[in-house]
Formats: structure tokens, sequence, C-alpha cells
């Protein structure tokens, strides 16, 4: 800017403001808003999901055929539909992230071999007792066991089983759709990326809670077994498929088992490796470019800690 002054011109300068954050209400009064927002659609995907399953009015027990399909349609329309939901807080909120809708989602090809790997290796080292109980008890050998996995009559009967497709196909996808793709980036710029990876397992558990009520109401378990059994928390969703399939570890029939010693070495073993492995092989720089450390950014958290 110039101005007259003495003997000639000379310049002003004048520092320009420096641009709020997209998101300032994370930063600003608004930040209380922000949250709310961020929480409140949280709780209406989750309510969406669990209310989904029972549009349809039965007397029969979940595992019935016919009531698995009629979930699956129900599921299925609220898993497409809930990106919808990221989309109507991106425009609430105001944060713009930066990049595409599916790729903040998870849906991209960058580190998709290391994401779909190291996850479920990581998960099968943590499950390594359970799966010594398994092949201990399993009366095939390992060859034997091999060709049934690999039998396309196998995956054929799989296939046609709704439990199967329930238990490792639909469930994994749907439920990582909408309690880790569609929450965490909605609160990621409210919580930090850290606490959001912890609080979405938190929503996804509470809306477990209506299987303790399906349970007993067909006096399927006991409270106390319910709650020790109820603790199941590309890479999630396999970790969320094989945790399906393994169950919660069986450790009172692993104390009485004729092979307890090598067993609860096992499952030992298998705590201590994954502690010990945990760090290395979740670390953000094995799996490319976080998308969701671009949304941070956009709204005003440039030193996350998991970005940096």
């Amino acid at each position: 800017m110039a101005a007259l002054g003495g003997d000639g011109l000379r310049l002003l300068s004048v520092p320009r403001p420096e641009r709020q954050p997209e998101s300032a209400a994370l930063g600003g009064p608004g930040a209380g808003l922000c949250c709310w927002v961020s929480v409140f659609s949280c709780l209406s995907l989750a309510c969406s999901y669990v209310g989904s399953l029972y549009v349809w009015k039965s007397e029969l027990p979940r595992d019935h055929p016919a009531v698995i399909k009629r979930r699956f349609t129900s599921v299925l329309v609220v898993s497409s539909l809930s990106p919808l939901c990221v989309l109507l807080w991106r425009e609430l909120t105001g944060i713009q992230p930066g990049t595409s809708l599916l790729s903040l989602m998870g849906f991209r090809l960058e580190g998709i071999f290391p994401a779909a790997l190291l996850p479920l290796l990581l998960t099968m080292i943590l499950f390594l007792g359970p799966l010594m109980q398994l092949s201990m008890d399993c009366p095939c050998d390992l060859a034997d066991g091999l060709k049934v996995v690999l039998a396309p009559r196998s995956w054929a009967r799989c296939l046609t089983d709704m439990r199967w497709l329930r238990n490792q196909v639909i469930a994994p996808l749907t439920e990582e759709l909408v309690f880790r793709a569609c929450m965490l980036p909605m609160l990621a710029p409210c919580t930090g990326l850290g606490p959001a990876v912890f609080t979405c397992p938190l929503f996804f558990g509470v809306a477990h809670f209506h299987h303790i009520f399906e349970q007993l109401r067909f006096r399927q378990s006991s409270v106390g077994s319910i709650f020790l059994s109820a603790g199941h928390l590309i890479g999630p969703v396999l970790c969320h498929s094989f945790c399906n399939y393994m169950g919660f570890p069986a450790v009172c029939a692993a104390l009485e088992h004729p092979q307890r010693r090598p067993l609860l070495a096992g499952y030992a073993l298998g705590v201590g490796l994954f502690l010990l492995l945990l760090q290395p092989l979740t670390d953000p720089k094995l799996y490319g470019s976080l998308p969701l450390c671009v949304l941070l950014e956009r709204a005003g958290d440039s030193e996350a800690p998991l970005c940096s």
C-alpha cells in the first residue's frame, strides 16, 4: 500500500489476517456445536443400523434363515445410504475434507495390500492360542483341512449358508462401513484421530447390546455367559470376519484341556507378540498417505500425532 510521507513515497506493509481453518468452528466458539453434530450423526447412524434389523416383526430367532434374509435387505439399504450422513455432516459443519468421500472412507488402492495382510496377520497372532486349540481339537490333519478349505464345494455350501454369509461377509462389510468408514471422518476433527479410533468401537459395542435381549428372549444363554462373549470388536473387514469366525477365546476350555500347558503358553505368546508387533505393524507409513490427515489439516489440526 503506497502512502505519501516526507520527501517521497514510502511503502507501508499492512499484514494480512491469517486465514482461519475451514472448520473454524473447531477452534472457536462453535466447537461445541461441531462436536455435537458429529456425535449426533454417529448416534443416528448407529440407531438406523440397529433399527433396520427390527423393521421386520417376527417371533423367530435371529439365526433363522428367513430372519437373516430380511435383515440382509434392510441392513444393505441403510449401509448404502450411510455415506449420505457424512455428506450432510460436511454441509452442517462446513468442513471440506480436501479429498474424495470414497478415499476418506477408506476406499482406495494405495497401500491396499499391506492394509489387507498386516492387520489380519496381527489379529491371527493375537488368536494364536485359540488357533492352536482349534487345531488340537480338529479331527483332520493339515493336508485334509487344506483340501476342505480349497474345495469349490465347500465354498458353494458356505455361500448358501445364511449364517455364514451374515457372519463372514455381510456383517463385516456393513458394520465396518457404518461404524468405522463413516463415523471416523466425522469424529476425528472433533476428538482428534487417536481418540476417534477408540471411540468408534464404543458406538459399535453399544449398538450390539440388542443381541443380549434377543438371546435372553429366546433363552439361548445366561446373562453371565452373554457378557463374556460380547467382546468382539479391506483390513478391518477381514479382521472382523476372522474374529466372527473364531468367536470369543474359550479360555475356560483351555484351562481344562488335556494339553493345557502348551495351550496356555500359546495364549500368552499370542498376546505378547501382539503387544510387541502392534505399533510397528500399524505404522501409518506402511499404508500410504492418510486421507484423514488431510481432513485434520483442513480442520486446523496439522499436528495430529498419527499424521506427523
